[in-house]
């Protein structure tokens, strides 16, 4: 099913609503309409001895519907994907963002995080994810890529080692994923920061709009750190959840994962369709199934004999 997707799948709320009017006229209206309760009964039963009256075709309710059905299936955007999707690759791409300073890599809970890193990049689906780890500098780590077990490999290798640099500069992290993105020509991508909060400034914040102001959203997973090691600066869970607000994109924690994952689960698609750029990777075929409503429609123009 990763080759059709729905582009407007909210259209299909109104389905019910429409079977619901559809049930009601054809169980609860009768078929001269509203005349049989504003004419009186004797009177109307002279007027169909008298061959003056003549009912409405039930049929006609029924053609009705399946038009507007027709029509609320279109609206939704049956799509499938175009031959030469391969080539736009790059529209939609995940940059996740690793924080190796001392207090997450010894706080107890590193080998959670990178449990859930993993978990995110296998969310991401199809798309291509690269890795930024930090602490006092910022590193990638691993390229754009589709090959989750290499991107494994690396997440599993990481530790309190893996970044010289002593401290926590989560904005130079931030300015490595966007250029990334740039280098990569990615027009809606996702970046998800992991870590506990420490080393937000100002510059981070900063760096959180760029990439919001540049069509990427930046969600946050936060790392508590029960074992924090001495003179480590305290987590900042409020700042991290602020962030993720300035970035345009969904906080949440280790432990509570759900709201970021299924953002980063979003179809390429309803991704792509807030910028208008899924035309580029889907052929809707909305049109065409809208346009067969007509054919019910006219069977309601035929004349009886």
């Amino acid at each position: 099913m990763d080759a059709v997707t729905l582009l407007r799948p909210a259209w299909l709320l109104a389905l019910p609503l429409l079977a619901l009017l559809a049930w009601r006229a054809a169980y609860r209206a009768g078929p001269l309409g509203d005349w049989g309760r504003a004419v009186e009964p004797h009177l109307m039963a002279a007027l169909a001895a008298r061959g003056g009256v003549r009912p409405g075709r039930r049929p006609a309710r029924g053609l009705i519907a399946a038009a507007a059905a027709l029509v609320l299936l279109g609206l939704a955007g049956p799509a499938i994907r175009r031959r030469d999707a391969a080539g736009f690759r790059n529209l939609d791409a995940t940059i996740l963002v690793m924080d190796l300073s001392r207090s997450v890599a010894e706080g107890g809970r590193l080998g959670a995080a990178r449990a859930l890193a993993q978990g995110a990049a296998e969310a991401a689906g199809s798309r291509q994810v690269a890795l930024v780890v930090y602490a006092g500098d910022a590193y990638l780590a691993a390229a754009p890529t589709t090959d989750r077990d290499a991107l494994g490999t690396i997440l599993f290798a990481l530790d309190g080692g893996t970044v010289p640099d002593r401290g926590s500069r989560p904005a130079r992290a931030l300015a490595l994923a966007r250029r990334t993105l740039a280098e990569g020509a990615v027009v809606s991508g996702d970046v998800l920061l992991i870590g506990d909060g420490g080393g937000i400034d100002p510059a981070t914040v900063r760096e959180a709009a760029g990439l919001a102001g540049e069509g990427h959203r930046l969600h946050t997973l936060f790392v508590p750190t029960p074992a924090l090691p001495p003179e480590a600066p305290p987590p900042q869970r409020a700042a991290l959840d602020r962030l993720a607000g300035t970035g345009g994109g969904v906080a949440g924690s280790l432990d509570a994962p759900g709201p970021v994952l299924a953002a980063l689960g979003e179809t390429t698609a309803r991704h792509l369709a807030a910028g208008g750029y899924a035309v580029l990777a889907w052929q809707d075929l909305g049109r065409w199934l809208a346009g067969l409503a007509l054919l019910p429609a006219l069977l309601l123009f035929r004349r009886s004999a």
